[in-house]
């Protein structure tokens, strides 16, 4: 359905503030870079769209009417506040607000440590983050991009891998003092064990017939909730790396095995085409890569 501003005459508009600004044809006509036999009859269109005469002629130079004295003040505010929108936009490509979701787990263990850095090199920039497992529809929403843990299949988007992930068992110090790290001889069913979403721990230990027993244990299915009870030392978990890394260099949890498998997900920018033109959004994407190739993978082997 059409609406009023279809019928709006925005070009005669343009070239009646001209006019009105020089009362004078010739000269609007050099500033809007056409022909003054162009600008009259852009004249004459507004005038019959209004059905009422706007300027005076005296050869070249013209007059206002009154009505023509009233139109005025509304195109100049008109076109100011249209100027003013536009020039938001072309600065918002370099600065302003970008909108960004990911998973919460991945926010408080891994991206949240490292906002500070992100701010200090793009203080321009405000960042807003959304916490949801949920993929988002970015035609219905005002997001900018996303960090998404998956295989990297999004249709119609660019999608770019900035970061393998890996799996890693981890307890509190006094947990490991307590039962020692795990042992490829089995024995899991008399250790207090954690069960995440993750991966179980029969998949853990695929092959390992005295694994593959009902293990008993408390179900946390929340990445971060788990990775708390591991620091409360209420048992062994799987983690992923990015989570539990941290942990790891502050103290609070030791690797409990040397094995690490790694993940089926890794981590991806995610954001439609036309988005990754924004300079803001591309700052983004080559921060988090920068962070990404920064970021150490686990050890190999446990610390003696």
């Amino acid at each position: 359905m059409n609406s009023a501003y279809d019928r709006l005459p925005l070009n005669a508009l343009r070239v009646f503030e001209a006019v009105a600004t020089r009362l004078n044809f010739g000269d609007a006509a050099e500033a809007l870079h056409v022909t003054p036999a162009a600008v009259s009859q852009q004249i004459k269109s507004l005038e019959d769209y209004l059905q009422t005469p706007l300027l005076r002629r005296n050869g070249r130079n013209v007059q206002l009417t009154l009505e023509g004295t009233r139109l005025l003040p509304g195109i100049r505010r008109g076109m100011d506040e249209l100027e003013a929108a536009l020039q938001q936009i072309r600065q918002e490509r370099q600065s302003g607000t970008v909108n960004v979701t990911t998973l919460s787990s991945f926010l408080q263990k891994w991206l949240t440590p490292r906002l500070a850095d992100l701010h200090a090199h793009h203080p321009e920039i405000d960042f807003r983050i959304h916490a949801s497992a949920e993929a988002v529809d970015f035609a219905r929403t005002d997001f900018h991009a996303a960090i998404r843990l998956g295989h990297g299949r999004y249709e119609g988007l660019h999608s770019e891998k900035i970061l393998d992930e890996s799996l890693v068992v981890v307890a509190s110090p006094a947990v490991l003092a307590k039962h020692g790290p795990l042992s490829d001889a089995g024995g899991l069913s008399k250790l207090p064990l954690l069960h995440g979403t993750e991966i179980d721990w029969a998949s853990w230990c695929a092959g390992d017939t005295a694994c593959l027993t009902a293990l008993r244990g408390a179900f946390i299915d929340d990445s971060a909730s788990l990775l708390s009870a591991v620091i409360e030392g209420l048992g062994f978990g799987i983690l992923r790396w990015t989570l539990a890394a941290g942990e790891l260099q502050a103290g609070r949890v030791a690797l409990a095995s040397a094995r690490v498998v790694p993940y089926r997900f890794a981590y991806y920018f995610v954001c439609p085409e036309a988005y990754l033109a924004l300079p803001k959004v591309a700052a983004l994407r080559d921060w988090l890569v920068e962070q990404a190739n920064q970021f150490a993978g686990p050890p190999t082997r446990l610390a003696g």
